[in-house]
């Protein structure tokens, strides 16, 4: 109990006409009295007999009245009281303990709608908590009492300003399939306007007729459930199908199955599409920074996965560092997190180019055991630096949740995200390349390298500003890999081999190429691991790129410039 609020009903209790209380200083509380029926189970529920007891706690919850939710709360807790005056008994609530003294003192509240119980001069009426009786709620009745409450906290949720919130409590109360919400549903759906919340609400009503209707009644809950295509009650109809009535329920039920389960084909296959569209974003973003190194130096960067995996480490630094030191604007660090990690690995990759890469440029095989052996460095340091454990990176709240667009299909916020940043990312490389003068710079010096120096371009920092891009991007595929995917110091070794296969199909230094492969081989990768599993699809796939370089040696575009030359 807060300390002002004990400090206020001690001073309550001590003032004069407050309570403690003579026994004719209370009075009844304001609000209406309950109609007799109502009081005898007020009575009964404070009985010491637990079937009683239990009957009583059960009729009041199935009243649908809420100013019974309180006692039935205040039961489970433990704090319902019987106060014995002048010969009555009376059910009655306890608050906070007040100490006074060697005295424990409660304010009361009428069992019935929980009003203050005041004395005569209006102020709450405080008593000494020995001279109640407590009324013991047994594991049982509290099992008996937990569905009722949830009822009632679902009939208030129904009234939420959130959609989101009303539609979780239509499906829980359908999910319960209790008679009682019927006539409560039922008006919720009268009022509602959001499309998704009346869907729940349409699916909990049809639950709850499947559950409890008669044979006709249930008939056409059951086909209800299959134009509404309930996914959720799939299971149900099934079990009804098998063994659920008359002939009639059964045929509606396998109908409703038949339905249900085609449409879940349809959206399945929506949703791995999407998955795939996803993956190819992270890809693609991969296979930029690899296909312009790779054109431009001729280098072939094992290292590239490591640099993508500095970008999610450094996205996981970025969101401790919000966490403590900016704990209110905590869902705005990935927007942090983005910049950040390009920078990082962009740094990283600026190093490694100026610190030994340009020294084994034209020596493809020494370049690729060099690579290969930093990645291994990488790995290792981030593995003393960060444990060899995944770390967890939490999704801001705005790319939680989705977008729901049709009944069982939801597109997650974080997967548009990662497609809208791969695009973002595709239409600023145009740019670069094709409108800006560093952009010409770069293709001059893929197409010819001895030509571009000729007309004065410095080849090794375009070389060097080249490669320090091609790994900023893979730090933003880290960054971006983040919220769908586990970050661990290997994290960059599950992408290295895609993205190469992205390079090589779409043809290296190819833009066009890159999007059209990353889209084909990351569609592939979802469609074909459900049926074989992770490992042979990606041998499958592997296997299929090389019976097409082997007809198409450039790729899907073929490349031009001084390797196409050679």
């Amino acid at each position: 109990m807060l300390p002002g609020l004990r400090s206020l009903l001690v001073a309550l209790a001590l003032l004069p006409g407050s309570c403690v209380a003579p026994a004719a200083a209370w009075a009844a509380p304001a609000a209406a009295a309950p109609a007799p029926e109502l009081a005898k189970q007020l009575s009964d529920v404070a009985s010491k007999d637990p079937e009683l007891q239990e009957a009583a706690a059960v009729a009041l919850g199935k009243t649908g009245d809420r100013k019974i939710l309180p006692l039935l709360e205040a039961l489970r807790e433990g704090s319902v009281y019987v106060w014995a005056r002048q010969g009555q008994r009376e059910t009655v609530i306890a608050g906070d303990k007040v100490s006074e003294g060697d005295r424990t003192l409660v304010p009361l509240f009428a069992a019935y709608g929980r009003e203050p119980i005041t004395g005569p001069a209006g102020k709450p009426l405080l008593v000494e908590l020995a001279t109640l009786e407590e009324v013991a709620a047994g594991r049982r009745l509290r099992l008996a009492l937990r569905p009722l409450i949830d009822a009632f906290s679902g009939q208030s949720q129904l009234a939420d300003p959130d959609p989101r919130v009303r539609r979780a409590a239509a499906t829980k109360m359908g999910n319960a399939a209790d008679a009682a919400a019927l006539p409560v549903l039922t008006e919720a759906l009268g009022r509602e306007s959001d499309r998704w919340a009346r869907h729940a609400m349409e699916e909990a009503l049809a639950l709850i007729g499947l559950a409890r209707g008669d044979d006709a009644a249930r008939a056409m809950a059951a086909a209800r459930l299959g134009t509404l295509r309930s996914v959720g009650a799939l299971e149900r109809l099934r079990d009804v199908a098998a063994d659920g009535g008359s002939a009639a329920v059964r045929q509606a039920a396998a109908d409703a199955v038949k339905g249900i389960e085609r449409w879940s084909l349809v959206t399945t296959a929506i949703e791995l599409g999407f998955q795939g569209l996803s993956l190819s974003s992270i890809l693609l973003l991969m296979a930029l920074g690899l296909a312009i190194v790779f054109g431009l130096m001729g280098v072939i960067n094992m290292a590239h996965g490591e640099l993508m995996a500095l970008g999610a480490y450094a996205t996981f630094v970025t969101q401790g560092w919000f966490r403590a030191h900016l704990p209110g604007s905590f869902d705005y660090y990935f927007l942090a997190a983005l910049p950040f990690s390009f920078l990082v690995a962009g740094a990283a990759g600026l190093v490694l180019e100026r610190g030994v890469i340009r020294h084994l440029y034209g020596r493809p095989l020494e370049t690729l055991l060099l690579t290969w052996g930093l990645s291994l460095i990488i790995q290792q340091g981030l593995r003393l630096w960060f444990g060899a454990a995944n770390v967890d990176v939490t999704s801001p709240r705005w790319l939680s949740g989705g977008i729901p667009v049709a009944v069982g299909l939801q597109l997650p916020y974080n997967r548009l995200f990662i497609i809208a940043l791969a695009a973002l990312c595709v239409g600023g490389m145009y740019l670069l390349l094709f409108k800006t003068a560093a952009g010409l710079r770069i293709r001059a010096v893929t197409q010819n390298r001895a030509m571009a120096a000729c007309l004065g371009v410095r080849a090794r920092w375009v070389d060097a500003g080249t490669f320090a891009l091609g790994a900023g991007l893979a730090g933003l595929a880290g960054c971006a890999l983040t919220q769908i995917g586990n970050v661990g110091p290997e994290l960059g070794q599950n992408y290295i081999v895609d993205s190469f296969m992205v390079v090589v199909t779409g043809g290296v230094g190819k833009l066009l190429g890159s999007i059209l492969a990353a889209v084909g081989i990351g569609g592939l990768n979802k469609v074909i691991e459900p049926s074989l599993g992770a490992v042979y699809g990606k041998v499958l796939i592997l296997v299929a790129v090389i019976l097409f370089i082997q007809r198409r040696p450039s790729g899907l575009f073929a490349v031009r410039g001084r390797h196409a030359d050679a």
